[in-house]
């Protein structure tokens, strides 16, 4: 089939396969967003006159028949297409005839590819706030669980004071929380429809660009079209930025499962089906799913990285650079979603070793209880902490359950206040999921059928 800015001349082979890359695979995830975004643009083109009902109704069941295509897994994106843009052009012209040759009138695929990808960032950042809010509960679960069960707190690795299961696990559900807040404060920059700007420049026609909007689920207009073009890639690192603070704390949690899961702790044990073994050392259980969560907290860092770097130096305007933040950005968003599941069932499968953890609680562990116990009777606490540290053979052993009980200060390990965490989580939940359902909602409306435009993860 033509490209759509096929001259009287062909592509030289090599510049062809060079400049088309694998962007006719990646829309293959975006065809249902690009689907969505031809729907909204095929009824404002009717609404306005350029195209007839006749027109519009054989274009809305060839985007419908499309769709059918695409779930079947029949529809396909060949490399001769260039991208997915093409393709569903191409293919709305064998369904359609005529009609198929005046979908593209008054857009570009510029404007085009923006749209879907904006339709499938919003429909993301539902998806990862809500499979993050898993990982939380799973969290808040196993520190109301063990909210009480004693564990050694460490800085620098050492020894330093009493701590608590529940207040580890609580530490991280709400460093969670704050990162899948800052994810879901995004959406009031998605929430801008960049559809009708065309080549950055609009066109001579009378685009009704508020109409695609509503129907697409916008609140409102990208305004300044050449801003729209401006922003491809950057709304993009928006959202691979806050991505990259989930993995860093999943990166860190990880790192902690490590260690404390060890022969030598022993704190935690991970079951065997989340362990994989050696091939030389029958003894192996190892927990290949949280090393490689470090290391792809790194990868989904240098998404982030990539993206930015490809922007950094463009001059405005459109220029094909764009195209090589698409990969980077549809894998990071894939990798978060799949790191956070790995975290749930991590998680939720965790054993606790409670004799191990009372083994970490050796007498030095209550030195600065000790300190204080000094100091609140009078003397000054740097004269009670010099006289506890010259004579630390003498801090007694203790009951660790009854040193986490005079913690008690608000999020300490005697008053975790988990209320704290599991409101705030039902919060976010609640607005993630409103954004999803009313984004679907809104597809559904719009093309008379439900559409996945975050397609499910294989």
């Amino acid at each position: 089939m033509a490209k759509l800015w096929q001259k009287d001349y062909s592509l030289d082979s090599l510049i062809e396969s060079f400049t088309v890359g694998r962007d006719y695979l990646l829309d293959m995830e975006l065809l249902p967003a690009d689907c969505t975004a031809s729907f909204a643009h095929a009824t404002m083109l009717a609404s306005i006159g350029l195209l007839s009902d006749s027109e519009l109704s054989s274009l809305s069941r060839g985007i419908r028949s499309v769709l059918d295509e695409y779930g079947s897994g029949e529809y396909r994106i060949e490399k001769s297409d260039e991208d997915g843009h093409t393709a569903l052009e191409n293919r709305l012209v064998a369904l359609c005839g005529e009609a198929g040759k005046k979908i593209h009138t008054g857009r570009s695929r510029n404007d085009q590819v923006i749209t879907a990808l904006r339709l499938y960032s919003r429909a993301f950042l539902s998806e990862a706030v809500l499979a993050g809010i898993d990982t939380v509960d799973a969290l808040l679960k196993l520190a109301r669980e063990y909210e009480r069960t004693p564990m050694p707190g460490r800085t620098h690795m050492q020894i330093a004071m009493p701590s608590s299961v529940g207040l580890w696990a609580a530490a991280y559900a709400e460093e969670l929380l704050d990162a899948l807040r800052q994810l879901l404060s995004l959406d009031a920059v998605l929430d801008q429809s960049p559809l009708g700007s065309a080549a950055s420049y609009g066109v001579p026609l009378p685009l009704d660009r508020e109409l695609t909007a509503e129907l697409m689920g916008f609140s409102g207009l990208q305004n300044n079209v050449l801003y729209v073009n401006n922003s491809r890639g950057k709304f993009e690192s928006y959202l691979l930025d806050a991505c990259e603070q989930i993995g860093l704390t999943l990166s860190k949690m990880a790192q902690d499962l490590i260690l404390f899961s060890l022969p030598e702790f022993g704190y935690f044990s991970l079951p065997r089906e989340l362990c994989s073994g050696s091939s030389i050392m029958p003894q192996k259980k190892n927990p290949d799913g949280l090393e490689l969560m470090r290391a792809k907290s790194a990868t989904l860092s240098s998404y982030a990285s990539q993206v930015k770097g490809i922007l950094r130096s463009l001059p405005s305007g459109y220029n094909r650079d764009f195209q090589e933040t698409k990969e980077p950005f549809l894998r990071g968003a894939r990798l978060c979603i799949q790191m956070l599941r790995v975290s749930t069932l991590t998680i939720s499968k965790l054993e606790v070793n409670n004799e191990a953890l009372k083994r970490g609680f050796t007498p030095e562990i209550y030195a600065t209880d000790v300190a204080l116990e000094i100091a609140a009777k009078g003397k000054s606490f740097r004269d009670a902490y010099r006289e506890v540290g010259a004579a630390l053979e003498k801090v007694k052993d203790r009951d660790p359950e009854e040193s986490l009980k005079q913690r008690s200060s608000t999020g300490s390990p005697g008053n975790l206040n988990l209320t704290f965490a599991a409101t705030r989580a039902a919060e976010i939940a609640s607005h993630a999921r409103a954004l999803g359902e009313s984004l679907a909602a809104s597809a559904s409306d719009l093309v008379g059928r439900d559409v996945p435009l975050f397609p499910p993860l294989l």
